[in-house]
């Protein structure tokens, strides 16, 4: 297998290059694990949709009381 790896600037590896050939044999050969993670990946837990639905439900109750990402964003990266 003909791997290249992705380091960032201080030299650590932060991630793999497989080539698409190779990829699409890992994902034939291993298929049914393949279809598990992806099922997995795309399934929320139950706490997950319930904090979900707290929150759409406060959102619906009250749409004007939101606020502005990039201002947050720009407040909180000013505090830091």
């Amino acid at each position: 297998m003909t791997l290249q790896f992705i380091q960032d600037n201080r030299g650590n590896t932060t991630g793999v290059f497989i080539p698409i050939e190779e990829w699409e044999s890992l994902k034939t050969k291993y298929a049914d694990l393949h279809k598990e993670e992806a099922k997995n990946a795309l399934e929320l837990a139950p706490w997950q949709k319930q904090i979900i639905n707290e929150r759409l439900s406060d959102y619906y109750k009250n749409p004007s009381d939101i606020a502005n990402f990039d201002k947050t964003i720009d407040d909180i990266e000013k505090s830091l």
